[in-house]
């Protein structure tokens, strides 16, 4: 959220709250990341440092008061080193609520690793606790993870909607932006 298998969906669950997207983003759904999951990569993947080939949550969708587990899995084409950075926003609705970047290296200790992450298969799990009360609304998340060279290992969004009255029925991931 929160490498990539845990930034996006962990890292924006665990320091966000919801994933989603940047209104500057024009996705197609062949960002679509693998898995059940609402993640789009903010632009085509190709050169990313992470290849993600799965992210898994359940429920899915989440719900409000629900630990929402993520499993994901991927594979890093070159090692990546302390300096390496997060940059995390979220909006509500239009309104900028989080706008942050964070030392990956500190964010993957959530999750038992630590820099540098060598080259190779990585799996990550990650059960996150969700608030019974979610304010109603569009959250729009993105996060964008760069080497300390600036070379972009991943960038992950995903919108969320949640409407009033709580429960199930209460959330809708919009898959198109």
């Amino acid at each position: 959220m929160k490498l990539l298998l845990y930034f996006l969906p962990s890292l924006v669950a665990v320091q966000a709250g919801w994933l989603g997207a940047s209104s500057e983003l024009a996705l197609s759904n062949d960002t679509d990341v693998p898995g059940e999951n609402p993640l789009k990569h903010c632009a085509d993947p190709k050169d990313d440092i992470l290849d993600l080939e799965s992210v898994d949550i359940s429920p899915n969708p989440p719900l409000p008061g629900t630990p929402l587990k993520i499993v994901a899995t991927g594979n890093l084409t070159q090692k990546v080193e302390e300096g390496a950075t997060i940059a995390l926003q979220v909006k509500y609705g239009l309104i900028t609520i989080i706008k942050q970047t964070a030392d990956l290296c500190e964010t993957v200790k959530n999750v038992d690793l630590k820099c540098p992450l060598e080259v190779g298969e990585l799996t990550i799990e990650k059960e996150v606790d969700l608030p019974k009360v979610i304010p109603p609304g569009k959250y729009h998340v993105i996060a964008d993870v760069q080497t300390k060279d600036d070379e972009k290992v991943t960038c992950l969004t995903a919108d969320v909607e949640f409407k009033r009255g709580g429960g199930g029925d209460a959330l809708k991931f919009k898959q198109d932006m």
